[in-house]
């Protein structure tokens, strides 16, 4: 029975919470060296804007020949091993490795003697070509990293996805500030040359560490097992694996085109606003890439609870495509719901949070370079459509509903480019015209996508609990910490009144989540320790439960947390088992006390 227990397969939301604690950690390590190499002498802003300009094309290279690889690969794999076809399953595997990986190797090369070209045509800054020539090397080992996580991930093991992210972050932050710290007083793009290095050294170690965690876990397969996919010759299996990869590997590029098109218009647009301004070319560049390097600050910022989101879409995939090849229409249902509300209840505080305090975050994490709080201001909106499409598009590919998120992100782009072009080169707009055109573009992807995705799955959405009273709780919790934040700053200064409001903030808004009851009981339970908390809530007479106790004790005894309905049901039929139990001791103990009555007393 222990060993059963042992082999298991994790649930859906202990992979969520692995993915989120790995994405909080790799998005706080990205915090922590953007915020040292920004602020020292010498980087600032246009370090930053160099930093980041290279690393956009580096990142579209990367959603050519990665970045929809595990959610394609997981999918494959979770659906051979949701039938017990381990053979099929490894050899999607191997198939992907050796493909994607020669992608990965042309654009390697491609990126390496097409920088300076690049360089001159889309960013008019001829010296961001060094920062693209360290990053080239990396395109081809993230492709083979990322086929080895969406191998695991299909197996259900999210543990070397965010273990993986975890080393090449920690690696990235640590040689990143000593390289650049090594350069200082060098010219601003030579440091974020020296910072992007140390991307490329960090992907190798993650790659090493995958190879010993795949030797060690990979699948043990029966030479004597039959595969359908046995059947297919290469080509065929290519021919699968690219009907899913090329709509989900068009969606990522276009997602990290939208970053991409702000760094590109920006420096262009800024050029063309200031030119009079700015009569020496030099120095326009400069005025330029430090636009763009406020803009890469706040994509650091509002991309720290998008990408703990990120956790919920990896998740789903797996989750969907395997309940569907078992026909099992509503646990997808729940799941994709619980996951679209789960988004809201992550971004929408994060959102109220970065416009209550946009500029006293700024000053904590860069006070030698905090321009832009009503960049971050409006950023933050978009922030919110951004996470439910990412939540979406999970459940998209698990329904195999790949075409869509890329026609809702391609429509999106475009309306993104345009109004970049108009917004951004009016100079009394300037950058903010990208955040308004971020968030017309969001919302034209979300509404594209949930509209798709509500044909083909049922979502049991309720409009008052599930939206319109996260949007009161966040909003209360950013009244109260802007006024936190303000009456404290006098007397502790920035850092510390910061700090304490956002905690506070925090504090408060899971106070008001309860105490509004937006947490239905099957939410809770569906949270790993959920059902302790439960009991608290109960005890403390903010919810009223009368089975409270015995679903408590089956879920800790069996250690799963399930929903509601499921918990009930088993509660009940152990309860009926109980009590069929006790009357047949109860009869065998009458029997025998009968059996041993003298005749005349029977």
């Amino acid at each position: 029975m222990e060993k059963q227990r042992q082999k298991k397969a994790p649930s859906f939301m202990k992979n969520v919470l692995i993915l989120m604690f790995a994405q909080i950690m790799v998005k706080v390590l990205g915090l922590v060296y953007k915020f040292v190499i920004t602020n020292f002498e010498g980087f600032g802003d246009t370090g930053l804007g160099y930093y980041s300009a290279g690393y956009q094309i580096y990142s579209v290279l990367l959603a050519l020949s990665s970045i929809g690889i595990p959610s394609v690969i997981s999918k494959l794999v979770s659906e051979r091993i949701a039938i017990g076809d381990k053979k099929g399953a490894q050899r999607i595997f191997r198939t992907c490795m050796t493909f994607f990986v020669g992608i990965g190797t042309v654009l390697s090369l491609g990126l390496f003697f097409g920088a300076e070209y690049i360089a001159t045509a889309i960013f008019n800054v001829p010296d961001t070509k060094y920062v693209m020539q360290v990053l080239a090397p990396a395109v081809a080992f993230v492709a083979a990293s990322s086929t080895f996580r969406g191998y695991f991930a299909g197996l259900n093991d999210m543990k070397p996805t965010s273990y993986s992210q975890i080393i090449e972050q920690f690696f990235n932050c640590v040689l990143s500030i000593t390289f650049v710290y090594a350069l200082l007083g060098r010219e601003p793009y030579i440091m974020a040359a020296g910072g992007n290095l140390s991307t490329t050294l960090a992907i190798l170690l993650t790659f090493a560490y995958l190879i010993a965690y795949y030797k060690r876990r990979k699948l043990k397969i029966n030479p004597k097992q039959e595969s359908p996919e046995e059947d297919l010759t290469t080509g065929q299996l290519l021919k699968k694996i690219l009907t899913i990869s090329i709509p989900v590997t068009i969606s990522s590029i276009i997602s990290v085109v939208n970053p991409l098109i702000d760094s590109a218009t920006v420096s262009r647009c800024i050029q063309t606003a200031f030119a009079s301004m700015y009569p020496i070319k030099e120095e326009l560049e400069a005025f330029a890439m430090s636009k763009t390097g406020i803009l890469s600050k706040v994509d650091t910022l509002v991309n720290l609870p998008t990408a703990v989101n990120v956790a919920f879409s990896t998740a789903l995939v797996p989750a969907i495509s395997g309940a569907l090849a078992k026909k099992d229409n509503k646990t997808a249902s729940k799941r994709m719901t619980f996951s679209i509300f789960a988004s809201l209840l992550i971004v929408l505080p994060c959102t109220a949070g970065f416009i209550a305090l946009a500029q006293p975050i700024l000053n904590l994490i860069y006070p030698s370079a905090n321009n832009g709080a009503e960049v971050l201001m409006i950023f933050s909106i978009p922030m919110i459509f951004i996470a439910l499409n990412q939540t979406i598009n999970g459940g998209l590919y698990g329904l195999n509903k790949t075409h869509v998120p890329a026609i809702a992100l391609g429509v999106g782009a475009i309306i993104k480019f345009v109004l970049n072009i108009v917004l951004i080169s009016n100079p009394n707009i300037e950058i903010m015209g990208a955040g308004i055109s971020s968030i017309v573009c969001q919302i034209v992807a979300f509404l594209i996508t949930f509209i798709t995705l509500r044909k083909h799955i049922k979502l049991e959405f309720k409009l008052g609990r599930m939206i319109i009273a996260p949007i009161i709780a966040a909003s209360f919790m950013g009244v109260c910490a802007y006024f936190i934040q303000h009456a404290l700053v006098g007397i502790l200064g920035n850092a510390i009144s910061t700090v304490t409001a956002i905690i506070l903030g925090a504090i408060i808004y899971a106070i008001t989540l309860f105490m509004l009851r937006i947490l239905s009981k099957e939410d809770i339970l569906m949270i790993p320790f959920g059902t302790k908390l439960y009991a608290l809530l109960v005890k403390l007479g903010i919810y009223k439960e009368e089975f409270v106790a015995k679903e408590i004790t089956y879920a800790e005894e069996n250690k799963t947390y399930e929903p509601m309905e499921i918990l009930e049901e088993k509660s009940k039929i152990e309860y009926s088992i109980r009590e069929d139990n006790n009357r047949k001791r109860s009869n065998r103990k009458a029997e025998k006390k009968n059996k041993r009555k003298p005749k005349h007393m029977k």
